[in-house]
């Protein structure tokens, strides 16, 4: 995998944080009974995507023609795309 397929990927999965965010934010002001449960995943949507633009910001130092697998170790790599899946699958429209 090229640093530049991995750079769209962390890009894909900011957007669709920031969609996850949005909502959970919106839905705060739904109800005094669950507006704290809101609050709180948004808060920790953000703590994730604090995360994801440090590592977008570290991969746009690196060439994008390179492998990935120059920079990072196997298993390192297959936790990260892990990680990405799960953040971009998460349905913003679920909370």
């Amino acid at each position: 995998m090229k640093v530049g397929e991995l750079i769209e990927l962390v890009d894909e999965t900011i957007a669709n944080l920031k969609i996850a965010i949005i909502a959970n934010s919106n839905r705060t002001f739904e109800s005094p009974y669950t507006s704290y449960e809101f609050t709180q995943r948004a808060l920790e949507l953000q703590e994730d995507l604090d995360d994801l633009m440090k590592v977008r910001e570290g991969l746009s130092r690196l060439d994008p023609e390179d492998e990935a697998e120059e920079h990072f170790s196997k298993e390192e790599l297959e936790r990260f795309l892990k990680l990405l899946e799960l953040l971009r699958n998460t349905d913003a429209h679920t909370y």
